[in-house]
C-alpha cells in the first residue's frame, strides 16, 4: 500500500475518508479538538446524543463533515483515555482499517499521530498503522469461483502536527509496510492447501524472491541427491513415506559489507503436510496440518520484509521442507536414524517429526559461524496448554538471546514467553538403542522437544520459538495469522541499530 505523511491543519485536508480517533467521555485529543471546531461540534454532539459510543473497537462512519475538507470521517473508538495503551490503540486500528476497507475509495487519511502510548513514538505509531491496513485488505479467495471484490483502498496519508517527527515518521511507516506485506506473504502461503503448497512450491517461492530481489537473494536448493551425500538422515526421513520430494531451502541476504560480519541465520520448519506418518493423527481437524509449514512460511514473510527494508546486516533464511505421509517405505516407530551432526535418533513418534527436520537444519547453519541462529516452528500441541493462543513459546541456550527476542516481541507487539530449558529435562530424551529418542513423554512436552533440538545448536547461540499456538486460527476465523514475522523483523532490526552502535563506538 502507498503512503505519505504530511504535515497539515486535520480539518483542512482534502481527502474522501479522515480516521478519527475518540475517547469515550469526549476528552478530545489536540486534532480531534481542531476537527470539532472546524465542524460546528459535529464529534461533540454526536457524542454528547448517545449517537456514537465511543467504547473500544467501536466504529461510525459519518458521511458528510460540514467544515472540513474530509469528504466523509470515521470515528473509531478507543475506550477509556487511562485504559488506553498498546493492546488498546492495535485493537482500535484494526476496527477502523476494517471498517475503513469496506468504503468505496482508494484513499484515506489518518490523524492517530498524538494518542499518547507510554514509551510509544509517533514512529511505533506509523508503523502500526500501515500494519493495521496491509492486514486488513489482505484476501485469501483465489481458489473460489466467485471472489469478492478486492478492496480499492490503495494509499494511506499520515498526517502529523510535528514537522519534526516526519523523517521518523515516514521510516516508522516504511517498516510498517513491510512488515505488514510480509505477514500477508505468510498467510497465503499458510492458508494454500497442502497439494498446491509443496515442498517444491516452498522452493520455487524461494527461487522467485531470488530473481525479485536484483541481486540481493542468493538462493541455493538442495534437493534429495544433495541432501543424502550430504548426510542429512534426519530430514530425509520425515520424507520418505511421501511422494513429494524433499527441500532444504537456503536464502542468503548480504547486507553488510562481506566477511565482516556474522550472519544471523532463521530456520523454518516446512512440514507442509502433517499426518503424523505412520503415528496417525485423528482425522478431526487434520485438514489444519497444512499450517504445519507456518514457520517456514514466517520465515519467507521476514525475507519479503528484509528485501523490502534492506537493513545492513548479513541473514541466512533455512527452510526444512518435507512431507510426512504413512507408505510403505515411511519411518516407522522404533526405527533409528543417523543426522547430520552424527547423532542417532530413536524415533518412537513419526508425529514428532518437526524436530526432526529442524535438527539437521540446525546442524547445517553451523557451517555460517553465525552471530545467532533462531528456529521457527509449529511444534508441539503443549506449547497451547501452557500458553494458549497470546504468546509464542521461547526457549534458548543463551540468556541475552532470549532477551533480545522478548524485547523484540514486546516492541513489535507480537509477543513471547521464556521457558526453562534445564539440564534436569535432557533426561527424558534417553534411549536404551540410540543417542536420544525424539519424544521424551507427556511431560513438559514444549520444554523437551526443544531439548532436543539443543543438542544439534551447541556451536552457537540459539534460539527456538514455538508458534503452534499463534501461527493460525482455528474455526470460523480459520487462516494463517502471519505470526510471528513482526518479532522476526524487529529482532533483525534490533541487531542492525547494535552493530551500528558498536561501529560508532571503534
Amino acid at each position: 500500500m502507498e503512503f505519505s505523511v504530511q504535515t497539515a491543519n486535520p480539518a483542512k485536508a482534502e481527502t474522501p475518508c479522515l480516521l478519527v480517533p475518540v475517547y469515550k467521555g469526549g476528552d478530545f485529543l489536540p486534532t480531534v479538538a481542531k476537527l470539532d471546531d472546524a465542524s460546528e461540534r459535529l464529534i461533540g454532539q454526536l457524542l454528547e446524543r448517545g449517537d456514537f459510543d465511543a467504547a473500544l473497537g467501536n466504529v461510525q462512519l459519518v458521511p458528510f463533515a460540514p467544515g472540513l475538507g474530509a469528504e466523509r470521517i470515521l470515528l473509531v473508538g478507543l475506550g477509556e483515555r487511562e485504559k488506553c495503551q498498546e493492546a488498546a490503540f492495535i485493537k482500535a486500528l484494526d476496527a477502523a482499517m476494517t471498517a475503513l476497507v469496506k468504503l468505496p475509495i482508494d484513499e484515506a487519511s489518518v490523524v492517530f499521530g498524538d494518542v499518547p502510548l507510554t514509551d510509544r513514538d509517533a514512529a511505533w505509531k506509523a508503523r502500526k498503522v500501515m500494519e493495521a491496513a496491509e492486514r486488513a485488505i489482505y484476501r485469501f479467495d483465489q481458489f473460489k469461483s466467485s471472489p469478492a471484490p478486492a478492496p480499492s483502498l490503495a494509499k494511506l496519508t499520515l498526517i502529523i502536527t510535528d514537522a519534526d517527527a516526519v523523517p521518523q515518521v515516514k521510516q516508522g511507516a516504511l517498516v510498517g509496510n513491510a512488515i505488514g506485506q510480509g505477514i500477508n506473504y505468510t498467510r497465503t502461503l499458510g492458508n494454500l492447501p497442502g497439494n498446491v503448497c509443496t515442498p517444491s512450491y516452498l522452493a520455487e517461492q524461494a527461487e522467485q524472491l531470488g530473481r525479485d530481489s536484483q541481486g540481493a537473494l542468493e538462493v541455493e536448493i538442495l534437493d534429495e541427491e544433495a541432501l543424502e551425500a550430504l548426510g542429512a538422515g534426519s530430514l530425509l526421513s520425515v520424507g520418505r513415506g511421501s511422494k513429494e520430494p524433499t527441500r532444504l531451502i537456503v536464502m542468503k541476504y548480504q547486507g553488510a559489507e562481506e566477511g565482516e560480519e556474522a550472519p544471523h541465520v532463521l530456520v523454518g520448519k516446512g512440514i507442509t503436510f502433517d499426518t503424523g506418518g505412520i503415528s496417525l493423527k485423528p482425522g478431526e481437524s487434520m485438514d489444519e496440518m497444512k499450517f504445519d509449514m507456518c514457520g517456514a512460511a514466517s520465515v519467507f514473510g521476514t525475507v519479503k520484509a528484509v528485501l523490502a527494508i534492506k537493513p545492513k546486516l548479513n541473514l541466512v533464511f533455512i527452510v526444512a521442507a518435507a512431507e510426512n505421509m504413512p507408505d510403505g517405505n515411511a519411518t516407522k516407530p522404533g526405527d533409528i536414524i543417523k543426522t547430520l551432526k552424527g547423532l542417532t535418533v530413536e524415533v518412537l513418534n513419526t508425529d514428532a517429526e518437526g524436530r526432526l527436520v529442524l535438527c539437521d537444519a540446525l546442524t547445517y547453519a553451523e557451517r555460517f559461524t553465525p552471530a545467532s541462529v533462531v528456529d521457527i516452528a509449529t511444534l508441539t500441541g503443549a506449547v497451547i496448554i501452557g500458553l494458549g493462543h497470546h504468546a509464542t513459546g521461547l526457549l534458548s541456550n543463551d540468556d541475552d538471546l532470549a532477551l533480545d527476542l522478548l524485547d523484540a516481541g514486546e516492541a513489535a507487539w507480537d509477543r513471547a514467553w521464556h521457558l526453562p530449558l534445564w539440564d534436569e529435562y535432557q533426561e527424558q530424551l534417553e534411549s536404551n538403542f540410540a543417542d536420544l529418542a525424539n519424544i521424551g513423554g507427556r511431560p513438559a512436552g514444549t520444554i523437551t522437544a526443544a531439548c532436543f533440538l539443543s543438542r544439534f545448536a551447541d556451536h552457537f547461540p540459539w534460539a527456538h520459538l514455538d508458534i503452534a499456538g499463534t501461527a493460525w486460527h482455528s474455526g470460523k476465523q480459520k487462516g494463517a495469522t502471519g505470526r510471528p514475522v513482526g518479532l522476526l523483523t524487529q529482532y533483525l532490526l534490533d541487531r542492525e541499530a547494535d552493530t551500528q552502535v558498536e561501529n560508532s563506538d571503534v
